[in-house]
C-alpha cells in the first residue's frame, strides 16, 4: 500500500505559484484530489453543476455509475472558490461543463492530472527527497487520503462509504498495511486487563540494585 505522509502532502501542496493562474487552478486539481479521496478519473468527471456550492460537498460519480457526496475542508473550498472565480465557471450556462478543462477547453484527461502532480511532486522532491517516493501517482493521494483517517481514528465504515468501497473488506487493506495502528489497537486493548504497576520509583530502584549482586 503505497501512501505518503501528511508532511509531504503539505509540502506538495505548497509548490504551485498561487501568484499565476495556472498555478491556482493546479492546487485546485492537487487539493481536491487528495481532500476528496477522489480516484483520478472521478475527479476528471466531475462537472461544473457538481462543484462545491453553498454546502462543504462535491458529489463523485465512482464505478458502476453510483454516486457518492463528499464533505471538503474549508481550506479545500476557499481554493476550489479561488479558481471558479479565475475562470468564469459561476456562469449557470456552464454547469454541464467539466470543471477541470485543458488549453483546448476539453476535459482534463488522467493522463493531464498525472502530469500535473508529476511535475509539482519532481520540484516537491528536490526540495525534500525523503518525503516522496520515486513514483507518486494520483491515485496515491486517494491512498494517503485513507490512511490520514485511518490514523486519525476514523471509522473504516464511514472510510469505506468516503471511498466508494462497496465492501469494508477493500478498505481493511489500509488497517492492515499501517503495523503502527496495529501496535495501537494492541496497546489500547491490552491497558484495560493488564494491572498498572504499583511500585514506586524507590522501590524499583531498590529492586534492581538487588538483582544486580546476584547477576
Amino acid at each position: 500500500m503505497n501512501y505518503i505522509s501528511i508532511t509531504a502532502i503539505k509540502e506538495l501542496l505548497a509548490t504551485p505559484d498561487i501568484s499565476s493562474k495556472e498555478g491556482r487552478r493546479d492546487l485546485a486539481i492537487l487539493s481536491l484530489l487528495y481532500d476528496s479521496g477522489a480516484r483520478v478519473q472521478e475527479l476528471a468527471d466531475v462537472l461544473v453543476g457538481e462543484r462545491i456550492k453553498g454546502s462543504a460537498t462535491i458529489r463523485l460519480t465512482g464505478k458502476g455509475n453510483k454516486t457518492r457526496i463528499i464533505p471538503i475542508m474549508p481550506q479545500t473550498i476557499n481554493i476550489v472558490k479561488a479558481y471558479i472565480n479565475d475562470y468564469g465557471l459561476f456562469n449557470e450556462l456552464k454547469i454541464s461543463t467539466p470543471l477541470f478543462f485543458n488549453k483546448n477547453q476539453g476535459k482534463l484527461t488522467r493522463a493531464g492530472i498525472s502530469y500535473i502532480l508529476n511535475k509539482y511532486t519532481k520540484t516537491a522532491r528536490k526540495k525534500c527527497p525523503d518525503l516522496f517516493p520515486n513514483k507518486v501517482s494520483p491515485h496515491i493521494f486517494r491512498h494517503s487520503k485513507a490512511m490520514h483517517l485511518l490514523e486519525g481514528g476514523v471509522n473504516l465504515i464511514y472510510i469505506r462509504d468516503f471511498l466508494g468501497h462497496s465492501s469494508v473488506t477493500t478498505t481493511e487493506i489500509y488497517a492492515k498495511s499501517n503495523p503502527d495502528l496495529k501496535r495501537k489497537a494492541i496497546e489500547q486493548a491490552s491497558h484495560n486487563v493488564i494491572p498498572e504497576e504499583k511500585f514506586t520509583k524507590n522501590e524499583k530502584d531498590d529492586l534492581l540494585n538487588w538483582l544486580k549482586e546476584f547477576i
